[in-house]
């Protein structure tokens, strides 16, 4: 029997914590199943770095600019964006614009001058997605509703977006308002945990063709390496997430939707490619040995 194959479709393997030892990270990760690995961008200082990760592991990558990202976005940033996507956009690895979107959950981003900021840069790279007919990755805290007025308002009539709605946490009617424009949602380590029941609720109910995996590594740690802080005021150290836990990520949400392993790894992977439609030929020719 093949064995399973499981897509990460956001992880972060850029980031500081992968600094010394991104190949063994990845190698991790394509050990226990994860052949393929999507890596948003979060500024412009980090676009040729993902850029080269991906290259180097035969992953995907994407090009934005992140809200959290946006207090400190240069000036001409939206300008360099336009100029990397349109300089890269035979890249067959390059697959979305990605990771950006509207987070209100922070404070300073939920009031003036930073939230007409984050919601200009936002809109300005949903109109540069359509002008390359690339898919966007979403980041969506506490902001689903603006982000949907967005979506709709730069979609042309008649079309839909493609991508997907990253660490998706909203409700029942906004997971299906995200759905009918033709978006993905993702789910990753926030649905280990019990507690989590509107989430669990979602990943139990929703059209199985619309769930993708991801571990947004390092960041989002399922239960078992997430400490309190307690724990860590105590000196117990949170464990590191990374790609590879995909797949006890997976086995959560199949326990949950009561299916079989294949039958998740097979729908999501499929899901995956076509919230990315440039995944698929990647994974069709992925490297030996992947």
């Amino acid at each position: 029997m093949a064995e399973l194959q499981w897509v990460d479709s956001h992880c972060h393997l850029d980031a500081p914590e992968f600094a010394q030892d991104a190949a063994q990270v990845r190698q991790r990760a394509r050990a226990s199943g994860v052949t393929h690995c999507v890596i948003p961008a979060v500024e412009v200082a980090n676009f040729a770095t993902v850029r080269t990760l991906a290259h180097t592991h035969h992953d995907g990558y994407c090009l934005g600019i992140h809200p959290l990202f946006v207090k400190n976005a240069a000036e001409d940033a939206l300008q360099q964006l336009d100029i990397e996507l349109q300089r890269q956009q035979t890249d067959p690895l390059l697959l979305a614009v990605g990771e950006i979107g509207l987070d209100f959950f922070v404070p300073e981003l939920n009031t003036s001058p930073l939230k007409e900021k984050q919601e200009h840069i936002y809109r300005a790279q949903l109109v540069l997605a359509r002008k390359y007919q690339l898919p966007v990755v979403l980041h969506v805290r506490r902001s689903a509703d603006i982000l949907l007025k967005h979506l709709r308002a730069v979609l042309p009539k008649g079309q839909t977006w493609s991508g997907i709605a990253h660490a998706f946490n909203g409700s029942d009617v906004q997971a299906q308002e995200f759905i009918k424009l033709g978006f993905k949602l993702g789910f990753g380590g926030a649905v280990t945990f019990e507690r989590a029941l509107q989430l669990r609720h979602l990943v139990q109910t929703l059209p199985l063709e619309s769930i993708v995996l991801e571990t947004d590594a390092p960041d989002i740690p399922p239960h078992w390496l997430y400490t309190t802080a307690e724990q860590r005021a105590k000196g117990i150290r949170q464990g590191r997430n990374e790609p590879a836990e995909v797949v006890r990520i997976a086995a959560v949400v199949a326990q949950l939707r009561g299916i079989p392993l294949r039958e998740l790894a097979d729908a999501t992977t499929y899901n995956v490619c076509q919230a990315l439609p440039k995944l698929n030929p990647l994974l069709l020719s992925k490297p030996h040995g992947a």
